[in-house]
């Protein structure tokens, strides 16, 4: 799953590098840069299946291939970029399958200037789903 996730933010990166101007020897604007990719995938390990990525910029503009960049990239600013704070207590109300079969939720890029690789796994797309509720980053 590693390489096929490090391969798919790459390109996505350099996709996106491309229609910001962020790969550009001079910079542009005096904003850090901040472009990451974001993946869903079906499993835990290296041969887990990518689901489905979106890619988004936040400086100096939201935009992406998410569905909506600036409603992903205001929560992304909320959480100082600590990404583990995307991570809500899950929905007490919602009742999930105790069955494993483990989604992966991935951010790689840059944050402000910073590198940034955060992983987390969840025991099923219920357990995801229920934790993520509401949270415009991963709602693509």
């Amino acid at each position: 799953m590693r390489h096929r996730i490090a391969a798919a933010s790459a390109a996505a990166l350099v996709c996106l590098a491309g229609t910001t101007g962020i790969a550009a020897a001079q910079p542009s604007s005096l904003y850090a840069p901040s472009a990451l990719v974001f993946i869903v995938a079906q499993g835990d390990d290296e041969a887990s299946t990518v689901l489905r990525a979106s890619t988004l910029s936040c400086a100096p503009t939201a935009l992406g291939t998410h569905p909506d960049p600036q409603a992903a990239c205001s929560a992304l600013n909320a959480t100082g970029g600590a990404l583990d704070r995307l991570l809500a207590a899950p929905n007490p109300d919602r009742v999930c399958p105790m069955h494993y079969a483990p989604v992966t939720v991935t951010a790689d890029g840059v944050w402000k200037g910073s590198r940034v690789a955060w992983k987390h796994t969840f025991s099923n797309a219920c357990a995801m789903s229920a934790t993520l509720n509401g949270n415009a980053v991963f709602a693509f």
